[in-house]
């Protein structure tokens, strides 16, 4: 498995952030931001991290705190972190963002505010000040696959339903998975968690290209 590495990174106008990274063995194919859940960066996000790597991308987590995060938050950082993949020589057209759970919203926050070569959001919970989902998802920007459980929950699959709606009518390219029974963070069902990671997978190879 690839290694992870932590640094400080500062740009020249003084914003700063700490990163969690790992880099391919061979040549990169592009450049990804993973938005971590609201545990922070975990030993899991490290092993996602390293499994992008593995996969051939340069694959970057900003730390951020959880706890209170707004959409200016959440922007801030992916954008540090954007330009930290940029000066590593990721061109702007080979950029994505995924995120899981907490990171999943952050996600479609970004994937809605900037333009990105493909963004996933793989479950979702509302938190902080970040915008409710269903209000954002037709303002996105960036070709977006969303991966939703719905625990089994009536209501949550048509929240799910709601989104796909609301995407459809943004005018980016979309999709919008749902897996009855499954839980926001897929633990509860393997074979869900194996086919989301794919389908992650397929949609950045898809559009990052």
């Amino acid at each position: 498995m690839t290694q992870t590495h932590t640094d400080d990174y500062e740009r020249s106008d003084g914003r700063a952030i700490r990163l969690t990274y790992a880099e391919p063995d061979g040549s990169v194919r592009g450049g990804l931001v993973v938005l971590h859940e609201g545990d922070g960066v975990t030993d899991g996000v490290r092993l996602l991290v390293a499994s992008l790597a593995d996969e051939g991308w340069l694959a970057v987590t900003p730390h951020f705190s959880g706890e209170n995060l707004t959409r200016d938050d959440v922007l801030g950082a992916t954008d540090i972190t954007l330009a930290w993949l940029v000066d590593h020589g990721v061109q702007a057209d080979l950029l994505g963002v995924v995120g899981f759970d907490l990171g999943g919203t952050a996600a479609l926050v970004v994937a809605s505010n900037r333009r990105l070569g493909a963004a996933v959001s793989v479950g979702g919970q509302a938190a902080g000040e970040l915008p409710v989902l269903v209000d954002i998802a037709g303002k996105l920007t960036s070709p977006w696959l969303g991966i939703y459980g719905d625990a089994g929950d009536e209501s949550g699959g048509e929240e799910v339903e709601q989104l796909r709606e609301a995407a459809a009518h943004s005018g980016a390219v979309t999709n919008v998975v749902r897996y009855p029974g499954a839980n926001h963070r897929f633990d509860a069902d393997p074979e869900a968690a194996v086919e989301a990671w794919q389908r992650t997978l397929n949609w950045f190879d898809a559009h990052l290209r």
